[in-house]
């Protein structure tokens, strides 16, 4: 494909905005209301956030679709939230 590796400067954010911004919405939605005690809870509550961010978090540059996507339930069902990353959000899922 003709891809290569660019290195970048130390303490320079701006030049990988792609991590910045996914570091950001981590602290942002997940870790500001949280208190993270040791190592492996702080694993277990990124590993949940993960799984959020990839099947129920919607991105605008997918068309408000996530990154593995979703089924389109139609109107007549009835809804559901389910909670994600310990209750801090829910996925909103149309259930028989």
């Amino acid at each position: 494909m003709g891809s290569h590796d660019v290195l970048i400067a130390p303490r320079a954010p701006w030049q990988n905005a792609i991590a910045e911004r996914f570091i950001g919405s981590i602290r942002r939605e997940c870790l500001d209301h949280v208190v993270v005690l040791h190592e492996a809870g702080l694993k277990r509550l990124l590993t949940l956030y993960r799984d959020y961010h990839q099947r129920s978090r919607t991105h605008l540059s997918l068309a408000k679709d996530t990154p593995i996507p979703r089924p389109v339930n139609g109107p007549g069902e009835g809804s559901v939230a389910i909670p994600q990353v310990g209750g801090l959000h829910h996925r909103y899922q149309r259930l028989a």
